[in-house]
């Protein structure tokens, strides 16, 4: 097979229509779809470079790029955030539209999940509209043959007048065939999409004939969508026409007033009928005992009388158990103990004590070393506690459960001026803040987006400090539930008083389900591997600059005055005076805090009643470093700023508050 480097044929090319590439640079090909159909996992087939796979939307929340080669000539492949339609409500989303209308890519390759191609021809009428080479990839053709779905693909190419391919990404099945198709996709006329009923289609067509302008895309694309009142479009518009768009604007307002409902509305209506109708004919289904089981585990864990009880069954076991006594305790307790402090801590100090230098030995197997303290919180007690913590999530996130339990929480999220989605990027604080507060992006309203960030840097603790904190109080299960208690009371009161005090409507929730299935153990293994060795590389460096910091504080007495001078207020928590060192470690991290009250625990300076105090401060403390650096990219300096503003008195508050109340309990 030879690929062309640029498209032959270009629909509308000219003064109205897409200006064909013409350098002699790779194709770049833009994998575009809905959320949870395969298009990162198609990516990684044909770039042979791993991005995150999940079952959930938010996955991808940046417009990732990869190299390939088709017939030895190289492609660049742009792996999208999904979305439903080129009328997007959140950034990630409206990032795709702007690839979109800005001619960003040569061929689009739309990802369809084949048991739901019906639904989801709608998109691929709106990408037709663009003009540009378009291929129609059938994705999960191996789990719509299980749920007894059947495509007839050669016919619904025909009908389309678009390459339509059968395949299965996590596999590689069909992937041949796709590579061909986007060959010959280059080369050949694209068709515009069948008129649409109802006066829609005349309409669009009408406003399409009255630019005159010179666009990167069909101009039938610009015009559907300015006809639905699009920011974006409309400022395409007045950029590109010689009048500023003056006529263009008259035009849509006069031929949306015409349709006598809400364009955007009934743009969508004659969308969806006449997806169905191309569809629908070739599609044929017949119910299958698998599908109804994974259908029926899926209502299950939606229904709050079933679905809550599951909830609290599977944190039970795979925080509690699985992560917490495991990871933080079993895998801990081996590598901390058998591996560092009776073999390796030894050897490194006698093999230091060999120089001279006291202060040269104390940078690295001193209190603060970098080798007896850095690198024995990062592999000997963070590692563990993430890796199991890992596996834990890519399992649930392989199996389908994520999405469930963003609609079984909608409501109680409602009160907090926030939709079932925010339990997306919720789940991911756990494993990952900084990842979390970038997936807020998925969310439709800036207040939203705010709400969440807040709460996430307030309240969720990540993994590797949610797993020493469950380590410490898990043969403690008062203390544990009291944790537990002041944090869900503390998340659910401030969300509450939050969402009443920033301006802004309430959220609207829609969110595809994927199927339930039992998770692969290859796709298991490869994203805790994955994410192990991220995390591994991000959090070391750190901890190892953070103790050359402490190092350096102790050596110049600066370490002791910021601990002297924070012993009043840990005094006031009714905390021995080293505990405040545990709040300087997590200024520099919150994992690292929590592994300091892993030091002291053990040593004993701490009571039952102390430890909880210290492990809801901590948890409720400032974010780390990295999560609060990208606040500030996210929300903005000041928006950043007044959180931390807030948290931090908050934290020492509850945790004074918490103090007195369990001294008066006794």
């Amino acid at each position: 097979m030879r690929m062309a480097l640029t498209p032959k044929t270009c629909h509308g090319a000219g003064a109205s229509g897409p200006a064909c590439p013409t350098s002699p640079r790779p194709l770049r090909v833009a994998l575009v779809g809905s959320p949870n159909v395969g298009k990162s996992a198609l990516f990684n087939r044909l770039t042979h470079r791993y991005v995150t796979v999940s079952n959930y939307p938010g996955t991808s929340v940046e417009i990732a790029r990869g190299t390939g080669s088709l017939d030895g000539l190289p492609v660049e492949i742009l792996d999208t955030p999904g979305l439903y339609s080129l009328s997007s409500d959140t950034e990630e989303q409206r990032a795709v539209r702007r690839l979109l209308l800005e001619g960003g890519a040569d061929v689009l390759v739309h990802v369809v999940d084949a048991k739901l191609v019906s639904r989801m021809l709608a998109l691929t009428l709106q990408l037709m509209e663009l003009g540009r080479p378009l291929v129609v990839a059938l994705n999960m053709m191996d789990e719509a043959s299980r749920h007894g779905v059947r495509v007839d693909a050669a016919a619904l190419s025909e009908r389309l007048g678009l390459p339509v391919v059968p395949l299965v990404a996590v596999t590689g099945a069909g992937l041949a065939d796709l590579e061909r198709a986007i060959a010959e996709a280059s080369r050949r006329p694209v068709p515009l999409p069948p008129p649409y009923g109802n006066g829609v289609g005349e309409a669009v067509r009408d406003l399409r004939d009255r630019l005159r302008g010179s666009y990167p895309v069909d101009p039938t694309a610009v015009a559907a969508l300015l006809l639905q009142g699009d920011a974006e479009a409309a400022a395409l518009v007045k950029s590109a026409e010689p009048d500023g768009g003056r006529r263009a604007l008259a035009a849509a307002a006069e031929l949306g007033a015409r349709l006598e409902a809400p364009p955007a509305y009934r743009l969508a209506v004659e969308r969806r009928l006449a997806a169905a109708a191309l569809a629908d004919p070739l599609v044929r289904r017949e119910e299958r005992p698998t599908a109804a089981w994974g259908t029926r585990l899926g209502r299950l864990v939606t229904r709050p009388a079933t679905g809550i009880p599951v909830m609290l069954l599977v944190l039970y076991v795979g925080l509690y158990q699985f992560v917490g006594r495991f990871g933080g305790g079993t895998l801990v307790d081996w590598i901390e103990g058998s591996v560092f402090e009776q073999r390796l801590n030894p050897w490194m100090a006698e093999w230091f004590a060999r120089l001279p230098w006291e202060a040269v030995r104390a940078l690295f197997v001193g209190e603060y070393g970098l080798l007896t303290l850095g690198l024995r919180y990062a592999v000997a007690i963070i590692l563990p506690v993430v890796g199991t913590f890992f596996v834990f999530f890519s399992v649930l996130e392989d199996s389908g459960y994520f999405p469930r339990l963003a609609l079984l929480v909608d409501r109680g999220f409602k009160r907090m001026g926030l939709s079932g989605r925010a339990v997306i990027p919720m789940v991911l604080g756990f494993a990952c803040d900084t990842m979390a507060t970038l997936v807020t992006r998925t969310l439709a309203t800036k207040r939203e987006r705010v709400l969440a960030t807040f709460l996430l840097a307030l309240a969720i603790p990540c993994s590797a400090q949610l797993g020493v904190i469950l380590a410490l109080l898990a043969h403690r299960p008062q203390a544990l539930g009291v944790w537990a208690a002041a944090l869900l009371g503390i998340f659910l009161a401030v969300g509450w008083l939050a969402a009443r005090l920033l301006p802004g409507a309430g959220p609207l929730f829609h969110l595809e389900l994927p199927p339930m299935r039992w998770p692969r153990l290859g796709n298991v293994l490869t994203k805790t591997v994955m994410r192990m060795q991220w995390y591994f590389l991000e959090v070391l460096p750190l901890f190892l600059v953070a103790s050359v910091l402490l190092w350096a504080g102790d050596l110049t007495g600066v370490f002791g005055w910021i601990s002297g001078a924070l012993t009043p207020v840990v005094g006031a928590l009714g905390l021995p005076a080293e505990t405040g060192r545990i709040f300087l470690f997590g200024f520099f991290r919150r994992d690292y805090g929590a592994a300091g009250l892993f030091d002291l625990e053990r040593r004993g300076l701490l009571s039952v009643a102390q430890l909880t105090v210290a492990a809801v401060t901590l948890t409720l403390f400032v974010p780390c470093i990295a999560q609060f650096l990208t606040m500030i990219k996210e929300r903005g300096l000041k928006t950043a700023l007044a959180m931390l503003g807030i948290i931090t008195p908050l934290a020492f508050g509850a945790g004074w508050a918490l103090h007195w109340l369990l001294r008066g309990w006794g």
